[in-house]
């Protein structure tokens, strides 16, 4: 049988190291098992901002077809203030993704990106070739979130207004031609049901950023990786890896005080503690700014944390959680945003203790995983972060949380499993069951 023939875009693509194209990477090598043969159009990595990540090209499948287009200098579209990546490879993207079509039998479309412009080529290409596209929904692009009481100030000043108009008017358009949508939240989902009628009638499906242990045994057999921290002796190292933004201000302040009030009863223990926060900036080398570390200070344990905030390569990241004794995850106090790294902590097999929103979407997918210790902000006591910090800093080898679910993790979060879920919605896409409203 014939293998059905997938456009995958994905502007953000290795070498590139940008968390938006981590489903297309570890789905590339499963694609073809539930038939379909990916094509990958993306930004030229010159192009893209960043220090590129040689391992994540290294570790793609050979026989998968890649295809690179430009994008307008960077220096010259921050003069109009287009910085970003969406506006300035939209007219390139537009014109390879149209030659890929015209030249190449395809039978669907597949947009995988935060790079939300480009959302609004799917209905462009649809216009001229007919062929159906899927939207993956990673974030929210259109967001009230800063609107809401508590909310921290928007970024970004007039250009964060400008993308907010921007959503408010492309949206929609972009997103009503589409076939189907995948998302990582049902909570994103059920936002775009309420705000678009038409919405209900669109096949969805939630599926969460997969991982994959193929990651982990590239990252242990590569001798030349080192972790990003060295141990010190007679230490315990706790580590959070990642960005670590604004909307986190709540889970950390929780967290400290937690540790603030460990420190006040078994001081000595306390002295162990060594807690590491690495890549908490999306930024790179020099530019990038501690943010973790200054919160800490008011609760008087800023000496006990070590923010190294440039980000790493993502095979680091990997080799870095498996040399830490715990992890850390901090959530959001958006309640329906899952962090992506859960899977990727769960496949480390280390303690983790989680600092989430109660009823969230995080909390709700760790204790279906059954691998972290949960408190939620506000806490008051924050009895069991005390409890998990005095096992941790006491015999961290002794450190358990509850029985892992591996079989729910092995059908619904493993990079397999995830893209098996897609094809599914692809194959259904076919069928014609979604095909009511485009």
């Amino acid at each position: 049988m014939s293998l059905k023939r997938l456009l995958v875009v994905s502007p953000h693509f290795p070498p590139v190291n940008a968390p938006d194209a981590h489903r297309v990477r570890v789905s590339l090598p499963y694609f073809r098992e539930f038939g379909w043969e990916p094509v990958v159009l993306a930004v030229d990595p010159r192009r893209v901002p960043g220090t590129p990540d040689s391992r994540l090209a290294a570790a793609l499948p050979a026989d998968v077809a890649v295809h690179r287009c430009g994008a307008l200098p960077r220096r010259l579209a921050r003069l109009a203030g287009l910085g970003s990546l969406g506006p300035r490879a939209w007219w390139p993207l537009c014109t390879a993704g149209a030659g890929l079509l015209r030249r190449e039998r395809f039978d669907l479309v597949f947009f995988s990106t935060t790079q939300f412009l480009t959302l609004a080529l799917g209905s462009v290409w649809k216009k001229k070739s007919g062929v159906p596209f899927v939207i993956d929904i990673q974030d929210p692009w259109r967001t009230d979130y800063y609107a809401r009481p508590g909310a921290p100030r928007p970024p970004g000043g007039w250009k964060y207004r400008f993308a907010r108009w921007q959503a408010e008017r492309l949206e929609e358009p972009s997103f009503r031609p589409a076939s189907a949508f995948v998302s990582v939240s049902e909570a994103y989902l059920e936002q775009l049901r309420t705000r678009y009628s038409w919405f209900a009638t669109k096949p969805a499906a939630v599926v969460p950023f997969g991982a994959s242990e193929a990651d982990f045994s590239f990252a242990q057999n590569d001798a030349t990786l080192k972790p990003a921290f060295q141990r010190e002796a007679g230490c315990v190292h706790l580590l959070s890896v990642g960005a670590a933004g604004p909307i986190m201000a709540e889970a950390a302040q929780t967290f400290f005080a937690g540790v603030r009030d460990f420190r006040a009863e078994q001081p000595e223990l306390a002295g162990r503690l060594r807690i590491h926060f690495v890549g908490t900036s999306y930024a790179s080398g020099s530019r990038a700014v501690a943010t973790v570390r200054p919160l800490a200070e008011p609760f008087g344990v800023g000496d006990l944390v070590i923010e190294q905030p440039a980000r790493i390569g993502y095979f680091e990241s990997l080799k870095t959680m498996r040399a830490a004794d715990a992890l850390l995850l901090l959530g959001s106090n958006d309640p329906g945003y899952a962090p992506s790294k859960i899977a990727a902590y769960f496949l480390a097999d280390r303690p983790m203790i989680a600092v989430v929103s109660a009823g969230g979407a995080a909390a709700a997918r760790l204790a279906e995983l059954r691998c972290a210790c949960v408190v939620s902000p506000p806490a008051a006591g924050l009895r069991e972060l005390r409890r998990f910090l005095t096992a941790l800093a006491t015999v961290p080898a002794r450190l358990q949380i509850g029985s892992r679910n591996q079989t729910l993790f092995d059908a619904q979060f493993s990079a397999r499993a995830g893209t098996r879920r897609l094809c599914e919605l692809f194959d259904g896409t076919l069928e014609g069951r979604s095909g009511k409203n485009d």
